[in-house]
C-alpha cells in the first residue's frame, strides 16, 4: 500500500495490537489472524479473503522497522498537522509568520515546516512536492510459486526439502507435520528481489497416495488381513503405523469381518487436534486346501451349521 494512504488505515486495530506492540506480539497476532482468515479456511468466502489481504498489508508495515517508523509519524503528524487546524492561523495551522515564516503552535514559537515535512517525506517538503502528496515506499519483488511433492509418510512426520528462491539459490523449506494435500506453505522475502526488498515465495505441496495407509481428515486407515482362527479365536495382531514403529491391538474372538480396531492418539497431528489410527481387519480365508483339510472342513460344517447369513438382510428388505 503506498504511504498516502496510510492515514486512513489503522493496523495496529487490524491486528488487534497496541500501537507500543513488541514485533514478537505483532508477529503472533498476524499468525493467528492468518491462520483465522486463510482462503484454504474459507473457500469462496470473500469476506474472508479481504479479511486476509487487511492482516497481511498491516503486518507488512508493523513487522518492518522503517516502515512502521514512516507510518508512526504519518499516524501522529499528518494527522495534527493538516486535518487538526488547516491552513488559517492558531494551534495546529499554518500562522505567524506564514509560509515563508514556518509553522505556528500558537504560543510564538515557529518550527521549520520544510524540516519537519522533509524528515517525514524524505525531504520533500513545499519545494520537493512532498506537501502535495506523500512519497511512495519502494516496491517490493514479486511473490514466486512453487510445487513440491512429498510422500504421506513425510506429511505425517514433517519434511524437510530446498526449493529454488527467486536468486536462484536453494531455499530450505520446511514442511510442518500434518499438512494435507494441496496446502500452500510460504516463505517470507524468498522471492523476487525488489528494491522494497524480495517478495515471498509461495510452495504447493502435493501428498502422494499410499498403498498402504489413507488419509480421513486427521484420522489414518490401515487394512490388516488376519487368518481364520485369528477371527474365531482371537489374537493380538501388529499392524504398522506411519511412524514405522508398529503397534499390536487384540482382536477379540468371533469378531465380525470388518472389524475395526482404533489405536487412539496415532493419527495426523495438527493444529486443529490429533487423530487416531482405524485399523479394519479383513479375514484371508486359506486356499489349496489338502484332501485331508477339506475332510476336516466338511466336518467342521456338519458340527457347526452356518445357516444363511443373509436371511435377516433380505427379511429387512422385504424380499
Amino acid at each position: 500500500m503506498a504511504s498516502e494512504n496510510w492515514l486512513n488505515q489503522d493496523f495496529y486495530k487490524t491486528l488487534g495490537v497496541s500501537e507500543d506492540a513488541s514485533d514478537a506480539d505483532i508477529k503472533k497476532a498476524y499468525r493467528k489472524l492468518a491462520r483465522k482468515y486463510h482462503p484454504d479456511q474459507h473457500p469462496g468466502d470473500t469476506t474472508a479473503e479481504t479479511k486476509f489481504k487487511e492482516v497481511a498489508e498491516a503486518y507488512d508495515v508493523l513487522s518492518d522497522k522503517k516502515q512502521r517508523e514512516e507510518y508512526d509519524q504519518i499516524r501522529k503528524y499528518g494527522a495534527a498537522g493538516f486535518g487538526g487546524g488547516g491552513f488559517p492561523g492558531g494551534a495546529g495551522g499554518f500562522g505567524g509568520g506564514g509560509f515563508p515564516g514556518g509553522f505556528s503552535t500558537g504560543g510564538g514559537q515557529n518550527i521549520n515546516i520544510d524540516d519537519l515535512l522533509g524528515g517525514m517525506f524524505g525531504g520533500g517538503g513545499f519545494g520537493g512536492g512532498g506537501f502535495g502528496g506523500f512519497q511512495q515506499a519502494p516496491p517490493k519483488g514479486a511473490n514466486l510459486t512453487a510445487q513440491t511433492s512429498i510422500t504421506l509418510q513425510e506429511a505425517y512426520n514433517g519434511h524437510t526439502l530446498n526449493v529454488r528462491g527467486g536468486d536462484g539459490n536453494g531455499v530450505q523449506v520446511k514442511i510442518p507435520a500434518g499438512i494435507k494435500d494441496g496446502q500452500k506453505v510460504r516463505m517470507r522475502g524468498k522471492g523476487q528481489p525488489g528494491p522494497g526488498g524480495a517478495g515471498d515465495l509461495i510452495v504447493t505441496v502435493n501428498v502422494q497416495k499410499s498403498s498402504v495407509f489413507e488419509r480421513d481428515e486427521n484420522d489414518v486407515i490401515v487394512r490388516v488381513p488376519v487368518t481364520l482362527e485369528e477371527a474365531i479365536n482371537g489374537a493380538v495382531i501388529k499392524a504398522p503405523t506411519l511412524d514405522g514403529q508398529g503397534v499390536k491391538l487384540r482382536l477379540a474372538a468371533g469378531a465380525p469381518v470388518g472389524q475395526k480396531l482404533r489405536a487412539k492418539g496415532r493419527g495426523f497431528k495438527t493444529k486443529t487436534g490429533t487423530g487416531n489410527m482405524l485399523v479394519i481387519t479383513e479375514v484371508q480365508l486359506p486356499t489349496d486346501l489338502s484332501d485331508e483339510a477339506q475332510e476336516a472342513f466338511a466336518k467342521f460344517v456338519e458340527l457347526a451349521p452356518q445357516g444363511d447369513p443373509r436371511e435377516e438382510l433380505m427379511r429387512k428388505a422385504g424380499q
